[in-house]
């Protein structure tokens, strides 16, 4: 029986199916594939990111599958939004859905208040990142971004964590333009004004905006879970009706 496929674009943290534990069930019901954005791996070390090549990885994701099918649904969280986005962008016959979970589209928002806020607390830190070590850049990162504290590296794969955030570009400085007729679920945690705001701009041009509990991490909670299985379910049998 054919499957649908669908593509899972983590954020800056986890990484490959570990950034995805309460979708890992889906792959019964559809081809899943759990991405490794540009310069995560397991052993090597980590290297700048880039938008261009995360863009490229989902695209050929989504690529023939063998089979004569191309395209499927693409689901990403926080900055791997942003790969999910010019991806849909270049090529929106690929993707079949968008669903963005906290997604990090500064760059579509920078002159709203709580975007502008944002950068301008951040900025200097990424601007100073190359000046930093690993540590002390995450140390801040973590304070300014959840007014929390970080713990110190312990093991080789939490220094290497530690070494892709500093790593990763600034998000505002993304080419992000609005997707073209591409169904759309945001998915937010309902914490943070910032994703918040980059939500109600994207409900704006069309989205579908749902809330759920969990944080920054809204997929990890069963109501999250809910709202992604449901909205590809139903693009999906949307799809397979109009190529009846």
């Amino acid at each position: 029986m054919y499957k649908q496929r669908v593509v899972f674009v983590h954020g800056a943290g986890s990484f490959g199916s570990a950034a995805w534990p309460g979708q890992h069930g889906m792959a019964l019901d559809y081809d899943a594939l759990f991405l490794r954005r540009h310069g995560f791996d397991p052993v090597a070390e980590p290297v700048e990111s880039s938008f261009t090549a995360d863009a490229a990885i989902v695209l050929r994701s989504l690529a023939d599958d063998g089979r004569g099918a191309a395209g499927g649904h693409v689901v990403a969280h926080s900055q791997g939004a942003i790969a999910a986005v010019m991806a849909a962008v270049e090529r929106p016959e690929l993707v079949f859905s968008l669903t963005l979970v906290e997604p990090a589209c500064l760059s579509l928002t920078a002159e709203l208040p709580a975007t502008a806020a944002h950068i301008k607390l951040m900025k200097p830190l990424f601007d100073a990142r190359h000046q930093l070590t690993d540590q002390d850049f995450q140390r801040e990162f973590v304070r300014r971004m959840f007014a929390s504290d970080s713990a110190e590296p312990a093991t080789a794969e939490e220094h290497r964590e530690a070494r892709r955030l500093r790593l990763q570009a600034p998000p505002w400085e993304a080419p992000l333009q609005i997707v073209p007729g591409v169904p759309t679920l945001v998915l937010t945690g309902g914490w943070e004004p910032l994703y918040e705001e980059i939500a109600g701009y994207l409900r704006e041009t069309g989205a579908l905006h749902r809330t759920a509990p969990g944080g920054h991490r809204p997929h990890d909670h069963a109501e999250g879970d809910r709202y992604i299985r449901s909205f590809i379910a139903t693009v999906g049998r949307r799809n397979q009706a109009q190529a009846s």
